[in-house]
């Protein structure tokens, strides 16, 4: 049992590791072919794609882990929705609808 569990963690290390340095060879290809040419930039080295892939996690990314937050968000409105009246549920729903357009079915009518 220790041994596979040893095996699995050296196996995700591994696999991290090729993951790091493909995306970091990616960016930088990337980078060193559309940006002198569109924006007048210079070319990077394979460091400083890191750098900007981390950069990027941190800026857009935030600094939370996993997926769980998108779970989270839709479990706490399941709450939500189950604790209101079928009025309120059908009041909630055509607040969204009026301001993010309808979920396929006919857009509401706008009062003149």
């Amino acid at each position: 049992m220790i041994k596979n569990r040893a095996a699995r963690v050296a196996t995700m290390v591994v696999l991290a590791t090729l993951v790091m340095v493909l995306l970091g060879m990616v960016v930088m290809s990337l980078w060193n072919w559309l940006m002198p040419a569109l924006f007048g930039l210079r070319t990077i080295g394979y460091w400083q794609a890191i750098g900007i892939l981390i950069l990027s996690k941190l800026l857009f990314g935030g600094l939370r882990g996993g997926r769980g937050g998108h779970m989270r968000w839709r479990n706490r409105m399941r709450e939500r929705m189950e604790g209101m009246t079928p009025e309120e549920r059908e009041k909630f729903r055509e607040g969204l609808r009026g301001r993010c357009g309808s979920f396929g079915g006919t857009a509401p009518e706008t009062k003149a």
